[in-house]
């Protein structure tokens, strides 16, 4: 199972080696395999900086985008241009999270916990501003600039359960639509974010000329950095049912059995990090419903069906291409939520100019199924809300600070982005964020529930398709900024 760890290897052996988790301030030092660097340099942010960086239309993110700079280990100039290609992007993404924060009502930023997310954001603005005017050129420019990376990785590290605590003790101040619209948004940019950085931290890691610093020489064949270009889906199935039915056996005594089918060697290029955290989260759900229902005999059914590489393209009645788009709102760069009460109009660009998903792009559909008795009405139009409100704020309060000992065990699984095992646990984060990482790159989640009888939840996800001559170039959207 080597393929399927790698992701986590690459989280926690690059960035908290590379990245120790006490430095987050100006003035504290990165150590480097034992080699001390001087401290990050930092920049005054300034609200003109924050408001002309945020007015940027934001560049839509295609796996595409991440693996474009060629296949690791990567030489000189090509991991120039993947440190400028992420240069490039982060400053205006950074800008557009503290405008949307700025944006919500005072006496909810004010919120301490909230307050540290947006004092956060404005640390890492702070050490990408020195870079912001230039282009790097040198080795030991991108040396330095990775730490830069490797700070912001470390540095939002615990975002999702800093902001639900905020979020749960602002809850008299923000109505709970409010919230979910509002994490929604801004949980889907930080994916974004956080893949950025981290895929140029990984390419580092493994490039030619930072050969002495590559930790592993095995297991490598098919990555670019964290994306997995042969991926198994089958694969992270196993991997995420042994997780879960481990838990499930340790609370209930007994572990649902699950059959794979379908093309079990089937292989697409996707990040394993997302797809484990979606499955794990499917699982789990269909684990504790079969087992509550006494229906455990019953086993889960779990069918991998690829998606054809040729898509047939959909067009309207005028001739125009309306195939698979990645759009706007579903990586979160939309800056709707928080403006709702600004009555400002949304910086960021309208969903038309949005590139398409190549339809060549091969991908997959996995669907789990299970007889844990179904989703009851009343609970089915709210499974895609982050339904923490509904937990008593002692309890709440215990459960995000890993304390609590009547929290269900299914739950205490952690996902990606940093978050500890238990930072979520029992908060309903765990299917809106499955979502989240499902449609930032094209794909979703679709849930059918029969009552009385079961669950069929359909996860459909798009692969790295052809780099296309209208790709993105860094230096040409720079250019287009200055005029």
């Amino acid at each position: 199972m080597a393929q399927v760890q790698r992701p986590l290897v690459i989280q926690t052996q690059f960035v908290r080696q590379f990245c120790p988790r006490n430095v987050r301030r100006p003035g504290a030092a990165l150590f480097v395999r034992g080699r001390q660097h001087r401290a990050l340099s930092t920049a005054t942010v300034t609200d003109h900086d924050i408001s002309r960086l945020a007015s940027l239309a934001l560049h839509p993110l295609t796996l595409s985008d991440l693996v474009k700079h060629g296949r690791p280990p990567l030489t000189t100039p090509q991991l120039l241009k993947s440190a400028n290609f992420t240069l490039s992007i982060l400053p205006a993404r950074l800008a557009h999270r503290i405008q949307s924060l700025r944006n919500l009502p005072f006496i909810v930023v004010s919120n301490p916990h909230i307050s540290k997310i947006h004092s956060n954001y404005i640390h890492s603005l702070s050490t990408l501003l020195p870079w912001a005017e230039r282009e790097i050129t040198t080795l030991e420019d991108e040396v330095n600039f990775t730490e830069v990376m490797a700070d912001l990785v470390n540095t939002h590290s615990n975002t999702i359960s800093i902001l639900a605590r905020g979020f749960l003790e602002a809850r008299k101040y923000i109505s709970p639509k409010d919230v979910t619209r509002f994490l929604d948004e801004h949980l889907r940019a930080r994916i974004g974010t956080r893949l950025i950085a981290e895929q140029h931290l990984a390419l580092h890691f493994s490039s030619q000329p930072h050969a002495d610093l590559m930790h592993e020489s095995t297991g490598s064949e098919g990555w670019n950095g964290v994306i997995d270009t042969a991926l198994h889906p089958a694969r992270i199935v196993q991997h995420c049912e042994n997780v879960v039915g481990d838990i499930c056996e340790l609370k209930y005594g007994v572990r649902p059995h699950v059959v794979i089918n379908g093309e079990l060697d089937y292989a697409f290029a996707h990040v394993p990090v997302h797809l484990e955290y979606i499955i794990t989260e499917l699982l789990k759900n269909a684990f504790r419903a079969t087992v509550e229902s006494g229906k455990e005999r019953e086993p889960i059914e779990v069918t991998i069906a690829p998606l054809p590489g040729e898509i047939p393209e959909a067009r309207d009645a005028d001739g125009e291409d309306v195939g698979p788009r990645v759009k706007n709102v579903d990586q979160g760069t939309t800056d709707i939520a928080s403006t709702r009460w600004t009555g400002n109009t949304p910086t960021a660009p309208s969903s038309a100019q949005i590139l398409p998903l190549a339809h060549g792009t091969p991908g997959v559909t996995i669907r789990i199924r299970d007889r844990g008795g179904g989703i009851s009405p009343e609970t089915l139009p709210h499974i895609w809300d982050y339904s923490f409100t509904t937990f008593n704020d002692d309890k709440a309060s215990s459960t995000l600070s890993g304390r609590s000992t009547s929290m269900d065990t299914l739950s205490a699984i952690s996902g990606p982005g940093g978050d500890g095992a238990t930072s979520l646990a029992g908060l309903g984060y765990g299917l809106p964020l499955g979502r989240a990482y499902a449609e930032y790159f094209g794909g979703g989640i679709a849930i059918q529930s029969l009552w009385g009888w079961g669950t069929d939840v359909y996860l459909s996800l798009r692969g790295v398709g052809k780099v296309e001559e209208q790709s993105w170039s860094y230096r040409s959207q720079k250019d287009a900024d200055a005029k």
